[in-house]
């Protein structure tokens, strides 16, 4: 079983004013240092036990691939240490290191010394590397005609060939066509199932939340969050729109889950009520029941044009359906500061039994990121159960009619 530990992790790079004052310092020392440090990464620490899924999150130079190359050992850390223990794995930069002028199969086989595979091992696992790949007759031509989504195909197959007790991941769950994608995310989730550490970087909500236990949000070279998968994306997506102001706050509420909420404030919701069709308030519904989500926005404050949307989320976080008044061509315009505004939203709940959130975005468009006014997540909670129809699972009511001929 693998482990990964890092302690006060940092990496600095040195800047010289000019190209000179690197030279004078190496050629006379004694006269003082002529560069400043900057740094990309500064006291990162975090613990991933055996068989723990982790997901690394940021925006781009946040210092994700840097993290990842010092805990991989590529590059060398300027403060702190990096432990990992087990069979280590690294899906970096698929496809580097491949000779555009030897065969896949040749590749394969060099590569994968390279990863710490003997060559009898190679040649056991070669028919599962071929099956996997898909990339027929061409493992047996030279790379420099494959495609690039080829290329891809062949180093994940041979990188995951045989099950690491640590499994490093950078964005390669978008690696080739959309069936390969799902062939790439199904064997990392069951490398997962069977024991294997994972620490992943993506940008990809859903993969996190499906495959990790915990999240880590990077910002500007440092650790700004950890926690469950669903409460630090939250977090990161308020982050985002929230660059210039931050208004950024996360609650702790009674169940433990946390909410996050962010704005400059301009309107808010003040009240947000699931109903039946007897227009009664509940916290739980019938498979396909029709229900109504009324929703209460209090403005503070005069606003030009008003966008309400609303997410359902099932209680991974993953979205189940979301919308808002400007794609349903309803924005409302020209609010005076104290309205009362009330939306009523009305829909079948067509989901699986289970629990969902709802999060509430008021901005002036189709996003938040231009005018934020408020964002909230786990701004109401609600379950449905199946009382009265056929058995069926998955996360949506979609009940077919029928038809046999024989």
């Amino acid at each position: 079983m693998g482990t990964i530990h890092v302690t006060s992790l940092g990496k600095a790079y040195k800047q010289y004013g000019t190209r000179w004052s690197r030279l004078a310092e190496w050629v006379l020392p004694f006269l003082g240092l002529r560069h400043t440090l900057k740094w990309v990464l500064k006291d990162i620490s975090f613990r991933v036990d055996p068989g723990e899924a982790v997901g690394i999150i940021g925006i781009n130079g946040a210092g994700k691939s840097t993290l990842l190359k010092l805990i991989t050992g590529t590059a060398q850390p300027t403060t702190g240490s990096v432990q990992i223990s087990g069979r280590v794995t690294a899906l970096l930069e698929l496809g580097m290191g491949f000779h555009p002028d030897f065969t896949g199969r040749q590749n394969a086989f060099m590569a994968g010394q390279l990863i710490g595979l003997s060559g009898p091992e190679i040649t056991a696992l070669m028919p599962q590397i071929e099956a996997f790949a898909e990339i027929g007759d061409y493992i047996d031509q030279p790379v420099r005609v494959y495609s690039s989504g080829m290329q891809m195909r062949l180093a994940f197959s041979l990188a995951t060939a045989k099950r690491p007790d640590v499994l490093i991941v950078d964005e390669a769950l978008s690696v080739g066509d959309a069936y390969f994608q799902h062939k790439s995310f199904e064997r990392i989730r069951q490398f997962g199932q069977l024991g294997t550490t994972l620490l992943i970087v993506s940008h990809d909500r859903n993969a996190i939340q499906a495959i990790c236990d915990r999240a880590i949000l990077l910002d500007a070279g440092h650790l700004a969050r950890e926690g469950r998968p669903e409460e630090v994306m939250d977090f990161y997506n308020a982050l985002i729109a929230e660059r210039e102001n931050s208004t950024v706050t996360q609650t702790t509420l009674a169940d433990g889950r946390v909410q996050t909420t962010s704005g400059t404030g301009e309107a808010t919701v003040e009240a947000i009520t699931l109903l039946n069709e007897r227009g009664e308030p509940i916290e739980a519904a019938a498979v396909g029941a029709r229900v109504t989500l009324r929703v209460q926005v209090r403005l503070h404050a005069p606003v030009d044009r008003l966008v309400l949307g609303y997410m359902i989320k099932d209680r991974l976080g993953q979205a189940m359906y979301g919308t808002n008044t400007h794609h349903m061509e309803r924005p409302l315009e020209d609010l005076q500061a104290d309205e009362l505004v009330t939306f009523h939203f009305t829909f079948p709940a067509n989901f699986g039994p289970g629990s969902y959130s709802v999060t509430t975005a008021l901005t002036s468009s189709d996003n938040h990121l231009l005018d934020n006014y408020q964002w909230r997540d786990l701004a109401l909670m609600f379950t449905v159960a199946n009382i009265d129809s056929r058995t069926f699972v998955g996360c949506n009511w979609l009940e077919p009619v029928i038809e046999i001929v024989r």
